[in-house]
């Protein structure tokens, strides 16, 4: 049987979850908490269907596994410094799902971002 690559598995996770079949990932990610590693690269795909698949997808997980998404931390982390507002936008999002001190810290250091969006996104999230 042919290994799947890593880049094959993140195209297969991207196209299910723009297909809106989030309960498959869903299944793999609570068989498997090594696919939190793939978060960052799932927001810095283009496909606006996916990065919304990703905000559900953890809206999920935050039911079924909360006590496991904070290991998306360290991979949202990185794309609170990338140029584009809306990515760091989506990534508030999802550190707001998650939720935790941790992830809210992060999430407070955007109050001050130089995008209007992104800050309206951060104190949205924090005046919960």
């Amino acid at each position: 049987m042919k290994e799947v690559s890593e880049a094959e598995l993140l195209q297969t996770i991207g196209d299910f979850l723009e297909q809106g079949l989030v309960e498959n990932i869903v299944s793999m990610f609570k068989a498997d908490a090594d696919y939190y590693r793939f978060v960052g690269d799932l927001l810095r795909d283009e496909r606006f269907r996916v990065r919304m698949g990703v905000a559900v997808l953890f809206e999920w997980l935050i039911e079924e596994r909360p006590e496991q998404v904070e290991l998306a931390i360290p991979f949202l982390e990185p794309l609170l410094a990338e140029e584009t507002a809306y990515m760091r936008g989506d990534t508030l999002t999802v550190l707001g799902i998650i939720g935790t001190d941790r992830a809210l810290a992060l999430v407070r250091k955007k109050v001050s971002d130089p995008d209007p969006q992104v800050v309206e996104i951060a104190l949205d999230i924090l005046n919960r």
